[in-house]
C-alpha cells in the first residue's frame, strides 16, 4: 500500500545524505582512526582467529561491535532476517556454511544465537499477511513456525506481551535447529562449544541470555552467565 504522506523527492534527499554521511564516516575513520589502530589491521590482514560467532539479525539497529565493545577480528558475525538457523538439511545456504566454517575451520568457541526488541520478522510471523508479495521472505520464515506454534499453544499471552514471548522463543527454537547441525553436535557433546541465546532490547541496551537448565531467560548483568549448552557427554573421553 502506498503511503500518499511521503514525498518522494525528500526520501532521496534523504537517502543520497545517508550515503554521504556513510562515505564521510569512512573518511575520518581512514584519516583519523586507521592510522591509530594500524598494527591491528596489518595483523588482521593476514589471518582471522575469533573465538565467538553471533547469529544476529539483519536489522539495522544492531550494531554488535558498538554492544559488546569489540575490536575487528573478535566476532564471526552471520546476519539474516529473524536470526534463523535452518535445520541441518533443510536448507544448507549461507547460515549452514557459515556455522560449519566457523566451527571447523575457525574453532570458534561459541556460538551466540541474538533476536531483538521490535523485531520485524517476529511482528511478521503474528501477522502473515504482512508478507504478501514476499515469498522469499514468507519461505525463510517458516522456520520460524515453531516458535509461533509454541507460543499458541503454551503461552496464554493475554496481559502479556506477546511479541516479547515469541522473540524468546525463537531465540530457543534455533537454538535447537543449531543443534542439528553435525559440526556444532560433535563439538558439544566433546565440550569443546558453547551455545548461547541472548535477546537485546533496544531502548534499554540491555540483554536477557537464555539460561537451559531453569529454562528461562536471565538478565546478562555480569555475575553468573546464563547457559543454552547441554552437558558434554564425551568431554572426559
Amino acid at each position: 500500500m502506498q503511503d500518499h504522506g511521503r514525498n518522494p523527492a525528500d526520501e532521496s534527499r534523504n537517502a543520497d545524505a545517508a550515503l554521504q554521511d556513510i562515505i564521510q564516516g569512512f573518511q575520518n575513520f581512514h584519516q583519523n582512526v586507521y592510522p591509530q589502530q594500524q598494527t591491528l589491521f596489518k595483523r588482521l590482514a593476514k589471518a582471522q582467529q575469533p573465538h565467538v560467532m553471533v547469529i544476529t539479525c539483519a536489522d539495522s539497529r544492531i550494531a554488535l561491535e558498538l554492544i559488546t565493545q569489540s575490536a575487528p577480528g573478535t566476532l564471526f558475525v552471520t546476519r539474516n532476517v529473524g536470526n534463523v538457523v535452518p535445520p541441518y538439511g533443510q536448507m544448507n545456504g549461507g547460515v549452514s556454511t557459515a556455522i560449519e566454517y566457523a566451527v571447523l575451520s575457525l574453532g570458534v568457541k561459541h556460538i551466540i544465537i541474538c533476536g531483538h526488541s521490535d523485531c520485524g520478522a517476529m511482528k511478521a510471523v503474528l501477522n502473515p499477511a504482512s508478507l504478501d508479495g514476499m515469498p522469499t521472505v514468507r519461505a525463510w520464515l517458516r522456520h520460524a513456525e515453531v516458535a509461533r506454534s509454541v507460543v499458541e499453544t503454551n503461552c496464554g499471552c493475554a496481559g502479556h506481551d506477546t511479541l516479547g514471548v515469541l522473540t524468546e522463543e525463537n531465540v530457543v527454537a534455533q537454538l535447537d535447529h543449531l543443534r542439528t547441525h553435525p559440526s556444532v553436535a560433535a563439538r558439544l557433546a566433546s565440550g569443546q562449544l558453547n551455545i548461547h541465546g541472548w535477546v537485546y532490547d533496544i531502548e534499554s541496551c540491555t540483554i536477557r541470555a537464555y539460561d537451559a537448565a531453569k529454562r528461562r531467560f536471565l538478565p546478562l548483568d555480569g555475575n553468573d552467565v546464563p547457559s543454552a549448552t547441554p552437558q558434554p557427554r564425551y568431554a572426559n573421553a
